[in-house]
């Protein structure tokens, strides 16, 4: 490889650091130690490395701009999550003058997301969603722009703000498992995505608290469509069991309209749970025992976190442990 096409990730496993500590070398912005920068700068003088036009640009100048980056397949579940972190994160932007830039993302298409960093739109980015096979992240770490994620990441150059779904989905589980109810199906989305990993983490976590052991017969990930829901039910009827828990309130919803149309009785013949709680189980009836989170702070804490980020300073990873297990008539 000549020396000139060397790019942040080569020097970062050249000098044994993370990129993230090489791009604030090189940018200036963070705390580095001063040997650790004279070493970085030493050592891409000698390479010819040519510092990412964009990350210096940013370095030299503000748009007071932040980009969010949304995934452009959520759907009806997703939506009050992105729109009461987007105005949490409004809130926090709009007082230290800034605006935000919306993104979407195309699977794994970033062209969107190239665009406007290239063309140097925004100081930093906050992404929605933190994801297994993450190219927004891997693009924003290579070019060196201050950003932030929302959710579980397992990466140690990556800032993130979570909330406590691990614990949380622990809980809710243990309450269940403390009714009697031993046989729990449990239906998720896709294992891509952090969020489905954690959730069940906290779901088995659980049951070996108790030293229970889980049918895996009655676990099912990467449900992505109602289609699936409905063949899972009528699956799970053949099973006796006791209860479903849901990951989100959208399979949550769709779970009581397939129990609806086969007439099985919630929670007489069945209980039901969801990971998670929205306005759209507001109307359910039964009313749906759930978990509650604030996604609004949630958002306010990302900004927050970015605009340190921007400004220099050194922040840490953030777990927000605000949640509530709302118990209501689906477990009773």
């Amino acid at each position: 490889m000549p020396d000139d096409k060397i790019t942040i990730d080569d020097v970062a496993r050249a000098l044994g650091i993370s990129k993230t500590t090489v791009s604030r070398a090189i940018s200036g912005k963070g705390r580095v130690g001063f040997d650790t920068k004279a070493k970085v700068m030493e050592y891409i003088e000698k390479h010819n490395y040519r510092p990412n036009v964009m990350a210096r640009a940013l370095a030299q100048q503000r748009t007071f701009n932040i980009g969010v980056v949304w995934p452009d397949d959520y759907n009806a579940v997703d939506l009050p999550f992105f729109q009461r972190c987007m105005i949490g994160m409004s809130e926090i932007t709009s007082s230290f003058g800034y605006d935000i830039v919306v993104s979407l993302i195309a699977g794994g298409d970033i062209s969107g997301l190239r665009r406007i960093i290239e063309n140097h739109k925004v100081d930093g980015v906050i992404l929605t969603r933190t994801m297994v096979n993450d190219a927004p992240a891997e693009y924003l770490k290579e070019a060196g722009i201050p950003f932030v994620a929302i959710g579980k990441t397992t990466d140690p150059d990556i800032i993130s703000v979570d909330n406590d779904n691990y614990d949380a989905c622990k809980e809710l589980t243990s309450i269940l498992l403390a009714k009697g109810l031993r046989k729990l199906a449990l239906i998720g989305g896709s294992t891509n995505h952090y969020i489905t990993r954690t959730r069940y983490e906290g779901f088995a976590a659980a049951f070996e608290e108790l030293k229970l052991d889980i049918d895996q017969n009655l676990i099912y990930l990467d449900v992505d469509n109602n289609l699936r829901v409905a063949g899972i039910i009528k699956s799970l009827l053949k099973k006796n069991i006791d209860g479903v828990i849901c990951m989100d309130d959208s399979i949550a919803g769709e779970v009581i309209a397939r129990c609806r149309d086969e007439h099985i009785k919630i929670p007489e013949d069945l209980r039901v749970a969801s990971f998670y709680n929205s306005s759209l189980l507001d109307s359910t009836i039964p009313s749906v025992t759930s978990l509650n989170f604030n996604d609004k702070n949630l958002g306010a804490e990302a900004a927050r976190t970015l605009l340190a980020i921007i400004d220099g300073e050194n922040v840490q990873n953030k777990m927000l442990r605000n949640y509530e297990v709302i118990l209501k008539e689906s477990t009773k």
